[in-house]
């Protein structure tokens, strides 16, 4: 990892469709800020302010439902982890991330529930959406193509970062790539209480798009520690997944990253999208450029987060973990595969 930044750089992503020279700055600032804190700011994006606020609006409008209409559509009535999640009842290592979020992802018909067919299989599947806010459904479903647009060019930024043609990583997502959107709400906490929004963790897709509103607490460890990532107006967070960190073996590296919880009587609104592989595609290994195969570091090896370069495999892995009431109440066949211990959502 290069020195540590202070704050994460912003980039604008006009700059990749530019003259040559241009062009070429524009790789070294992306290899720059994928090398060192592997987040940065991105503008010059393209999605417009209204879509933006109408998405911030909506979720806003979603959060505020009374609760029993966003327990109509709770994730444990879901083999595909789809829904809402009361705060508390995700986790990160073990430990609950005091947010509440709705999860959603590609709208596809579900597979036939076969013990016989790949674990993964069982990810694909509908979206549960409130009836008391029946514009939601549109409206992010809109927003989730228009956002896949943007990080497939983000995407294609990378493979030019790494000397590879802007195309190199189609065969493993095209013509169904892995799209979750959530919408996250962060609850104020008071000093006593635990600060996790989020636990410390990496995200497992390619990349992703972070909306926030204008509330802090989304932190990146750097090699000097925690540095903050504020909100910028009219830009996004990108960051780098695992699956770019297997591919490229560590010269891209899926950076850990945490939210910590606002103050009592505040909130913070995120919109976080995660744009992954085809659930049944396999991570190949590029092979890069004389002047770019120093900085391949290798894959990050975690006893407590192994990485597969199956994809339905890793990704599941983390769905399992991440809530284990869904992963207990239809997936209990799995738990011992993905050492997932029984009780722990019912504990909490």
């Amino acid at each position: 990892m290069t020195a540590s930044p202070s704050q994460l750089p912003v980039l604008d992503l006009s700059r990749f469709r530019s003259d040559t020279a241009e062009r070429a700055e524009f790789l070294r600032d992306v290899r720059d800020a994928a090398f060192g804190p592997g987040f940065f700011y991105l503008v010059g994006h393209g999605i417009s302010d209204r879509l933006i606020r109408d998405v911030l609006f909506a979720s806003r409008n979603f959060f505020a439902l009374p609760e029993a209409d966003k327990l109509d559509i709770e994730m444990i009535n879901s083999p595909h982890f789809r829904g809402y999640t009361r705060a508390g009842r995700e986790f990160t290592r073990g430990q609950p991330d005091w947010r509440e979020q709705l999860d959603v992802g590609a709208e596809r018909e579900a597979f036939p529930l076969s013990r016989s067919a790949p674990p993964w299989t069982r990810l694909q599947g509908p979206n549960q959406w409130p009836d008391a806010l029946p514009e939601l459904k549109p409206l992010l479903l809109r927003y989730q193509q228009e956002v896949t647009e943007l990080a497939i060019k983000v995407l294609r930024v990378f493979a030019a970062a790494l000397g590879q043609a802007e195309d190199v990583f189609e065969p493993i997502y095209v013509p169904s790539p892995n799209q979750l959107i959530k919408i996250i709400r962060y609850p104020g906490r008071a000093a006593d209480e635990s600060d996790q929004g989020v636990g410390a963790h990496k995200d497992s897709g390619f990349v992703t798009i972070l909306l926030q509103d204008t509330a802090a607490g989304l932190q990146v460890e750097t090699a000097d520690g925690w540095i903050d990532a504020p909100p910028l107006p009219g830009s996004f967070v990108v960051n780098i997944g695992e699956i770019l960190e297997l591919a490229s073996n560590g010269a891209l590296r899926a950076n850990v990253h945490r939210v910590v919880s606002p103050p009592p009587d505040t909130d913070r609104l995120s919109v976080a999208f995660f744009l992954g592989a085809r659930l049944d595609a396999t991570v190949p290994v590029l092979t890069l450029p004389p002047e770019l195969a120093d900085y391949a570091r290798g894959v990050t090896q975690d006893p407590q987060n192994p990485l597969f370069r199956d994809v339905g495999r890793n990704y599941l892995k983390g769905r399992l973990r991440s809530h284990p009431d869904v992963a207990e109440r239809h997936h209990a066949d799995l738990l011992d595969e993905y050492a997932i211990k029984p009780g722990l959502a019912a504990a909490y």
